[in-house]
């Protein structure tokens, strides 16, 4: 019977051992991967030496250095791993010495030591990336919920539960959505909305602001591991389609709405039906105010169904030359353009609003764009996780930076929010007296000052109902409409 229950503890000792060796190879394989998939794409004059050394922001115990020979972990004072520089191109050992490096750090910090593995995990790779761009993104499969057919689920794109005082945490993160553009992530707290401590508000009250259908603004107060901040997310409608289209007969003729979404094929296809289809539309509103884009191929493909061969955008990838986009046709129609941009009006969507502004193809009303003119390479993980490398920024057609600029409306919307101030702002276009301030042609313009000077409007159906009237009068009325183009 002693001898059973020896040969019992040895099998049961060798289970767990190949157990956690198997988990232990599985971490080991995963950074094997990371370093090699992200070896595919440009690092940005960086190594993987580098890279290796961001680990050190786990702990502020910690310092790393990769030489040419050596990689050294320092502890305080104390040198506590010393490992032979791999070969170029040895992904595997690079992998089991950054999961050495992770052991080390974890066996002497009590912060680290309590993460679960899967936690260490990601923030050690969400560390990784931080090395080699500062918006590089790891992007867990657990906290993100999918997309179906380009359609979003919620309105905000946020979801989550409760916590026991009544604040509300965040659980997922709709891909590419508002809450996902604007940095929210999973465990964020949500303490304040528009205005109201969320402890006070009813599930019901809560729901109409992350999920309503109808178009609005909600703006949050979040607690977060780096700090608190506020953020502003214009709730839009649910999306079922990369455009929506609402042809509104005016006259003779008419005009017609463009609710762009996602700068995609399929939203240029719908577009460019919707234009074939009303053939006597003579002004468009391209509302380009929640669109985002990451792919430079459709953006141009949009915007050339409305200025044909001209140069719309210019993607540079970090460290690489510029690569101009040009649509390969004719425009598809002549029709006087408004676009309508917000702060979030981001990606290739910027560059979009730009073209029309450079090419004086249009009339930019709303407020300044995100600035946020950046396409990241994804990366696919066989864990199901992925990694979002944010290394190709845009420019204008013209070559001028949209990143962290974005781009500046000719019409602020936030300045003419009552029927009022309307009337004043096309008695002034009228009679020549509108003395625009053009930011977009002032490279050094001080873009947070531009920004204070034309705010983010808060509230979502009052920004529609000024949009529309707006937009309208510069389309109905070509005296207006020239003298702005012409400005």
């Amino acid at each position: 019977m002693k001898i059973l229950k020896i040969i019992c503890s040895v099998l049961f000792a060798l289970t767990v051992g190949c157990a956690y060796a198997a988990e232990n190879d599985a971490v080991v394989n995963t950074f094997a991967e990371i370093y090699q998939k992200l070896d595919s794409v440009q690092w940005g004059g960086k190594n993987v030496g580098v890279v290796i050394e961001s680990l050190e922001n786990l702990s502020p115990n910690a310092h790393l250095a990769a030489t040419d020979d050596r990689i050294i972990l320092v502890w305080r004072d104390s040198i506590v791993g010393n490992f032979q520089q791999p070969r170029a191109g040895d992904w595997a050992a690079y992998g089991k010495i950054t999961k050495s490096l992770i052991d080390k750090m974890r066996d002497r910090d009590d912060d680290l030591a309590s993460l679960s593995d899967q936690e260490m995990y990601e923030r050690a790779v969400a560390a990784l990336m931080q090395g080699i761009d500062e918006s590089g993104k790891y992007v867990p499969k657990q906290t993100l919920l999918g997309r179906s057919d380009n359609r979003i689920l919620t309105s905000v794109g946020i979801s989550g539960w409760r916590e026991a005082n009544g604040d509300f945490r965040v659980g997922a993160v709709v891909r590419g959505s508002p809450a996902d553009v604007s940095g929210i992530a999973v465990s964020d707290l949500i303490d304040v909305v528009n205005g109201r401590k969320v402890a006070t508000m009813t599930d019901d009250e809560l729901d109409a602001v992350f999920q309503g259908l109808n178009s609005g603004t909600a703006k949050l107060h979040l607690l977060t591991p780096s700090g608190n901040r506020n953020v502003v997310l214009r709730r839009a409608t649910i999306v079922l389609a990369d455009a929506d289209i609402i042809y509104r007969p005016v006259g003779k003729s008419g005009i017609l709405e463009i609710v762009v979404h996602e700068m995609t094929d399929n939203a240029a296809n719908i577009v460019n039906e919707a234009l074939h289809k009303y053939n006597n539309i003579d002004s468009v509103i391209l509302d380009l105010r929640v669109a985002r884009g990451v792919d430079a191929k459709s953006g141009t493909k949009m915007a050339g169904l409305f200025m044909g061969a001209k140069p719309v955008m210019r993607v540079t990838q970090t460290a690489g030359s510029d690569m101009e986009f040009v649509p390969g046709g004719n425009a598809v129609t002549d029709a006087d353009v408004v676009v309508l941009v917000s702060n979030t009006t981001s990606g290739t969507a910027e560059a979009v609003a730009s073209a029309f502004y450079e090419n004086g193809r249009g009339v930019l009303v709303g407020t300044p764009t995100a600035g946020n003119a950046r396409i990241a390479t994804h990366i696919d993980l066989s864990n199901g996780d992925a990694l979002e490398l944010l290394n190709k920024s845009i420019k204008s057609g013209a070559g001028h930076a949209l990143d962290s600029r974005g781009v500046f409306p000719i019409v602020c919307l936030s300045n003419i929010r009552s029927a009022k101030q309307q009337n004043a702002f096309f008695v002034n276009v009228i009679n020549n007296d509108f003395k625009i301030q053009d930011f977009n042609k002032n490279k050094n313009v001080d873009v947070a000052a531009v920004r204070r000077g034309c705010p983010i409007i808060t509230s979502g159906d009052d920004e529609d109902m000024m949009a529309a009237a707006v937009a309208t009068k510069i389309l109905t009325d070509k005296t207006v409409y020239h003298r702005l183009i012409a400005d």
